[in-house]
């Protein structure tokens, strides 16, 4: 019997420092049958002659140039080219465990999954984090059904928006592109693919290195970060019209990312220099007041903070810098139940 084909889709943008890292986990896994498919988004350092260098030895790689249009461009394009049976996403500057792609296929054909989701490590410069707040390393893999699963995808825990670190079935994405032009175009692709979805496998074993650099999202604010909000608002629409059951805790995740957000722009008030931003989402939890208060109801903390917001976002603002106060005197390396490993 022949092995199922994996194509492997790998955008690349100004990653020259990393690509080599990337590509050598995708060439070196023990699973052999793959189509590594590199696009090279009109990178202008030397990302696209190390590309076409890789090519020259492994057979199993195509080398895709085109002028830059950003990751979901990209992506599109490498759906565009793909003929394996499974579609694995790695982004450039991340790597993976040299058995990743095996056990994940031998988890898709064992439970018949659609897609399988491994775990992951936050990488950094000189250790790991690994999220244990759920699942531990060892324990069994978790078979989702589409109703629990479309439930873990809006909290955004368990599931996250994430198209990197799954194996899909080619056939359920190859319809759905990326939307170009956007930051957090996930957010904006998850739901309509796991609508799709009647069985999810989670693994518990990390598998996928997810690379943090040492941008800081406050010093790096611009009112692009708000895509993500107009990706939520897209899937709350989404949301309501398939999963109604699930439209209270869509609206909270909804809300959180808003107060977030409004936060951030305050302490990027040079970058929004009228107020438009953050008079936009204070617009948008107005006209949706009744809906999102009953959605709050018995979330506590959110239900507070949407108070306070309602009083005046400053008093809301004030509210949470003194909880980040008194957390950094509490603070422990386990508050936020993360298991680090040291490189």
């Amino acid at each position: 019997m022949v092995p199922h084909k994996i194509s492997v889709i790998v955008p690349i943008y100004k990653v020259e420092k990393f690509i080599n890292r990337c590509i050598d986990s995708i060439i070196n896994q023990t699973y052999k049958n793959l189509e590594i498919i590199l696009v090279n988004d009109g990178s202008p350092d030397r990302c696209g002659e190390i590309a076409e260098n890789y090519a020259k030895f492994d057979s199993r790689i195509k080398v895709i140039h085109k002028s830059n249009g950003g990751l979901s461009d990209a992506r599109n394009v490498g759906i565009q080219n793909i003929t394996g049976d499974y579609t694995l996403f790695v982004d450039s500057d991340d790597w993976l465990e040299n058995h990743m792609v095996e056990e994940m296929v031998q988890n898709s054909i064992q439970f018949q999954a659609d897609i399988v989701q491994t775990a992951f490590y936050y990488a950094y410069e000189n250790y790991l984090l690994f999220d244990n707040r759920y699942y531990e390393k060892g324990d069994a893999p978790v078979i989702l059904d589409n109703k629990a699963l479309m439930n873990e995808l809006v909290i955004n825990e368990k599931v996250k928006n994430f198209a990197w670190g799954k194996l899909f079935k080619t056939e359920i994405i190859q319809d759905i592109p990326f939307k170009k032009g956007v930051l957090f175009e996930d957010v904006f692709w998850a739901h309509q693919v796991m609508q799709r979805v009647s069985t999810y496998v989670i693994l518990h074993q990390p598998l996928y290195f997810y690379f943090q650099r040492s941008d800081s999202i406050v010093s790096n604010y611009t009112p692009r970060n708000l895509d993500i909000i107009k990706g939520l608002i897209e899937r709350q629409s989404f949301i309501e019209e398939f999963y109604q059951d699930l439209s209270n805790e869509s609206y909270k995740v909804l809300t959180k990312t808003i107060l977030i957000h409004y936060n951030l722009l305050v302490l990027n008030r040079n970058k929004d220099h009228d107020g438009k931003y953050r008079k936009d989402l204070q617009g948008y939890l107005k006209n949706n007041y009744l809906k999102i208060k009953k959605a709050v109801k018995y979330d506590k903390e959110l239900n507070k903070q949407l108070q306070l917001f309602y009083i005046h976002p400053y008093v809301n603002v004030a509210y949470l810098l003194f909880k980040k106060l008194l957390r950094k005197v509490k603070s422990s390396p386990n508050t936020y139940g993360l298991e680090k490993i040291n490189l």
